[in-house]
């Protein structure tokens, strides 16, 4: 083309320089910049990752161009301009990368706030690529945060609007960081915490050298057009670029890619289609994509959804900050396989989403959200692969996990990453009790606060997992009493709409006034009456437990069924009857979904229940010999363990607003933290065994003791399976303490 000047690149260090000088401006006919915080992160995730961000088109510009084209600086820009060209096409692109690495403390658009974006080093050293860019409205915990260094580096947060300082900048900051922990260390007496600070040290020359090569070796390309050119011609090729441009899906993409390695996957998504027709999902194809991303690669953004290409190679950095390329799929044969994986696994989930005594979703219509799918069927399929031992446990834990996100709303947004997330979050917890989902606690501090009256109406999330619930009730038909046909089963009305909307108001099709019927009950049974009518006529011609079974499983408690009985019946007595029924319904949202308990057999109860009465000894023995002060906690308990109380005291307090952390300022109230392995390092610490060493005599056998016991109890606590000789080696540690605890 003419008057193309030239087709360049330019480090990102250099082009975060350009950004300081104000050398690029926006013509008045472009738009605002308009991308939402998660669209920067996204961008900025994929700069750290090394992917290409796309050409910038840049027209070099001169006084009469700039002042035809009423040129602005970049939003946000405040300093000395210095316009050398104009931007048409890569406003977003370069707004963003100059509103998060310069921290402008202007408010972010169409927000009150300024936002601030942070880089989580560890998560970047984890390669946790998902979650390693945050993001933050400013208030005035966060401008603290900002005025203090020592906050950033104790919690590993890089505010990335250090990098306007270029390499020098940025620089000084990671030394200031490595210095940090190095001094820690070095006045650390406890040698585990000292290999943690020390870790922390080699990390921070890690995290230099991906800055260094970040600034001076990710490029970013231009095409430059010349000053000379027409203004109406630089118009034209502007509305090109903004009207033309087709988005094609990222199926049909792979599909065109995958063609000439003889994969035709439009064909094999044609094939998997009727396996998959409970849902009418036109992203069911890149949920079989997504489904292989998983399990391959833990993340499924469509950015990742390339590598599965067989034989493409995606670049991954190793824990010394090497990198490496690797090959996810090698050939057209493995391609195959991992798809048909991915479908099974997806029917697997499907089934087990349908099924009324798992997951109740009887009907796509009540399948609280589809975007779950993925993440759902990958970790079933992880669990089903690796078959863990725990596989109760395992198990209890994913029904926790999916209820949990449900009614937090967690798959409303941000799908891919929290996908990616909850699903490397999950295999963590199925090996280590304490690290609990954020979901899962996030529940549990705020679902009392559900607004199931005002808000979640018919067809959203909350409201079909409600009725999802009512069917694994077991919610039994008003006239035959038994369990209905759920291919018949539709929500209607419990107080009728036609005879009260006028008193209820929006609270009418809420969830609190409606249950699974069969269209043939809601026509000869409610028929269009009140409840305080048909239910009385239930009552006379049935046996009354029966009626009040029936209507308890529909979360209709005795007190509800009074009010509904009540005559007259008045807009206050259907005010009082929503709110009872949602008492009942988070009662049973919390105890049935959430705090689901499993019975364990009578004969494993009875040794659960011995080793609750060694533990509450051991406690006791400890606290006696070295006694209840908080002050002997803090010298006596070395510090790794306290730390780890401290984080359960803290998760404990989440549930629990009425206390607060002062309330476990004792050694007696810490100690109830302690799992056994705790205990036995507290009692056979160098300081701590003289107090204990005419009770438990010898420091091996003891070890030997509390790690069979220990292996005993947490077999019973995950419903793990237990073999004759753990069982046997078990009874013998609880009649070893019990001998030695009562002498």
């Amino acid at each position: 083309m003419k008057n193309v000047e030239k087709a360049d690149r330019l480090h990102l260090g250099s082009l975060i320089g350009n950004l300081n000088n104000g050398q690029y401006v926006i013509p008045d006919f472009q738009r605002d910049f308009e991308w939402e915080p998660w669209d920067v992160k996204d961008l900025l995730s994929s700069i750290f990752m090394d992917y290409y961000i796309g050409t910038l088109l840049l027209w070099k510009g001169n006084t009469d161009n700039f002042k035809t084209l009423s040129c602005e600086p970049i939003y946000a820009y405040s300093g000395k301009k210095d316009p050398r060209h104009i931007v048409l096409d890569g406003q977003q692109r370069l707004t963003a990368i100059h509103y998060a690495f310069f921290g402008p403390d202007k408010p972010f658009p169409k927000r009150s706030k300024p936002c601030i974006f942070l880089l989580d080093i560890r998560a970047l050293l984890e390669e946790d690529y998902e979650n390693f860019i945050q993001y933050q409205f400013v208030t005035k915990k966060y401008r603290d945060f900002l005025d203090s260094k020592e906050q950033q580096f104790h919690s590993h947060i890089f505010p990335l609007s250090e990098m306007k300082g270029g390499s020098w900048g940025t620089s000084d900051w990671i030394k200031e960081y490595r210095d940090y922990w190095q001094n820690k260390a070095e006045r650390c007496d406890d040698e585990n915490l000292k290999k943690t600070y020390l870790h922390f040290v080699s990390g921070a020359q890690i995290f230099r050298n991906i800055i260094e090569e970040l600034l001076n070796q990710f490029y970013v390309s231009y095409i430059e057009l010349d000053q000379h050119i027409d203004i109406a011609k630089v118009c034209d090729i502007f509305t090109q670029i903004n009207s033309k441009g087709v988005r094609l899906d990222i199926f049909d993409l792979l599909n065109a890619i995958l063609r000439p390695k003889d994969i035709f996957l439009k064909k094999m998504w044609q094939d998997a289609e009727s396996k998959l027709e409970y849902i009418e999902n036109k992203k069911m194809k890149i949920y079989i994509l997504q489904v292989m991303s998983i399990l391959e690669q833990a993340y499924c953004s469509s950015k990742y959804l390339y590598y599965l290409v067989p034989e493409s190679t995606k670049t991954v950095r190793k824990s010394d900050g090497s990198t490496e390329q690797i090959v996810l799929i090698e050939d057209e044969n493995e391609f195959r396989e991992r798809w048909n994986q991915s479908v099974k696994a997806l029917v697997n989930a499907i089934n087990a989403l349908k099924n009324p005594r798992d997951y109740g979703a009887v009907k796509e219509g009540f399948l609280p959200y589809p975007s779950i799918i993925p993440a759902f069927a990958a970790i079933k399929e992880f669990v089903a692969h690796t078959k863990p031992a725990n596989i109760i446990d395992v198990n209890r834990k994913i029904r926790k996990w999916y209820w949990s996100s449900i009614f937090m709303n967690k798959y409303s947004s941000s799908v891919e990453s929290t996908t990616a997330k909850d699903f490397m979050d999950l295999k963590k917890w199925f090996i280590d009790d304490e690290l609990v989902p954020d979901v899962i606690e996030d529940f549990d501090n705020n679902f009392n606060n559900l607004d199931l009256i005002n808000e979640n109406p018919k067809g959203s999330a909350i409201y079909n997992a409600i009725f999802n619930l009512l069917v694994i009730k077991e919610a039994r038909d008003w006239s035959t009493f038994e369990l209905p046909e759920y291919s018949e089963l539709d929500d209607h009305h419990i107080v009728p709409y036609s005879r009260f909307k006028e008193f209820a108001g929006k609270s009418i099709n809420s969830i609190l006034n409606r249950t699974p019927i069969s269209d043939f009950t809601n026509r000869h049974i409610i028929s269009n009456r009140l409840p305080n009518d048909y239910l009385k006529e239930m009552f006379e011609n049935n046996d009354e437990e029966k009626v009040y079974q029936a209507l308890s499983s529909h979360l209709i408690s005795k007190k509800a069924v009074e009010i509904l009985l009540r005559d007259p019946f008045t807009k206050e007595d259907y005010e009082e009857f929503l709110m009872e029924r949602k008492r009942t319904i988070i009662f049973e949202i919390q105890n049935h979904l959430i705090n689901e308990v499993i019975e364990i057999p009578l004969h494993l109860k009875v040794l659960d229940a011995k080793i609750e009465e060694i533990e509450l000894s051991l406690r006791k023995s400890i606290i006696v010999n070295l006694g209840s002060d908080f002050e002997v906690y803090k010298n006596l308990v070395s510090q790794t363990i306290k730390e780890k109380i401290d984080f359960r005291v803290l998760q404990t307090l989440k549930k629990r607003p009425d206390e607060t952390y002062d309330d476990y300022n004792s050694f007696d109230k810490r100690i109830q933290f302690f799992d056994m392995s705790e205990y036995f390092e507290t009692i056979a610490s160098k300081l701590n065994w003289p107090s204990f060493a005419a009770t438990f005599k010898n420091k091996t056998e003891l070890d030997e003791r509390f790690r069979k016991l220990g292996t005993l109890r947490n077999a019973i606590r995950h419903s793990r399976e237990i073999s004759p000789l753990e069982k046997t080696d078990g009874e013998a540690s609880i009649l070893w303490f019990n001998t030695v605890l009562k002498k």
